[in-house]
């Protein structure tokens, strides 16, 4: 990774939680730093394959001023999320707020805000078996797409018998690629709202919903909390995640079990006594989910 930086922009703002700050504003300095390739740039003298930082400082002056916020956390956050938006060669930023005028009331140097954003891959499984559960599938899916996150690609709906607890109609299954600059809890909580806002009710454990939407892998983060496990603990025993994710991604490695979707498909195949073993009812995805 290459990287081109910007130190101490000076920029005069209304930013920050008091009347008088807002009204009279203060001085901000900011430090940017982008990560992306630049050897094509070097290599051919091509200003295009790089980043004009002069007009990016620019760009980000009228951004800065353009309003005001009450948090330095969210004025560094909307420019990373800007210069990610704007700029498709960036593949990571850092941004730093600096307010040296910050009314502490103390001696100080400055105060600072600083964050690290880049693109991410994840894939996300989707599930339904109430209502009409391929019009609940489209609307998640086109829910989910926001300035933050892209659909790159949809796999076919799979119809599959319930997993877990079995008395209950079969599900209609997806598989999605998107990319996002959300970080992984903060796109499970957009995800969670989602499934909310369509109906979802938390009282059965597996049992029926009108849209389930997990997060499978996030990059290759590998990660245990409370709220959130990174790869899915079931990947691997789930037919109706495994078919539909060889389907538009055979090659991507499980970052723990180190071993591409395809194989662990055709093991879950081999390994599978039949009266466990799903019809699927294959089917593309309809017209109104859009690919990217």
């Amino acid at each position: 990774m290459d990287y081109i930086s910007i130190s101490d922009l000076l920029i005069f703002a209304n930013h920050g939680v008091f009347e008088e700050e807002k009204r009279l504003g203060q001085k901000f300095l900011l430090d940017i730093r982008l990560g992306l390739s630049t050897q094509h740039a070097a290599l051919h003298n091509d200003l295009e394959s790089s980043v004009h930082y002069g007009l990016l400082s620019q760009e980000v002056e009228r951004l800065f001023r353009s309003r005001s916020h009450d948090l330095i956390e969210t004025c560094a956050e909307e420019v990373a999320q800007f210069i990610l938006k704007t700029y498709p060669l960036v593949e990571e930023v850092f941004v730093r707020v600096k307010k040296p005028w910050a009314p502490v009331h103390l001696p100080l140097d400055t105060v600072c805000v600083e964050v690290s954003r880049k693109r991410h891959r994840a894939f996300l499984g989707l599930g339904s078996n109430m209502g009409d559960s391929e019009a609940f599938l489209n609307t998640a899916i086109q829910r989910i797409q926001d300035e933050y996150t892209t659909l790159l690609q949809a796999s076919s709906l799979y119809r599959t018998k319930a997993w877990g607890r079995t008395e209950q109609p079969d599900f209609l299954n997806q598989v999605v690629e998107v990319q996002t600059s959300y970080e992984a809890m903060e796109l499970l909580r957009k995800l969670q709202n989602i499934e909310l806002e369509l109906g979802r009710e938390r009282k059965i454990h597996w049992g029926p919903r009108t849209v389930d939407i997990d997060i499978l892998f996030f990059d290759d983060i590998k990660s245990y909390t409370k709220e959130l496990i990174l790869p899915h603990p079931y990947v691997e025993e789930r037919d109706f995640v495994l078919e539909p994710m060889n389907e538009i991604a055979p090659h991507f490695i499980h970052p723990i079990l180190n071993k591409p979707i395809r194989k662990l498909w055709k093991k879950l195949q081999e390994t599978s006594a039949p009266e466990f073993q799903t019809n699927r009812e294959q089917t593309p995805p309809s017209d109104n989910t859009t690919v990217q």
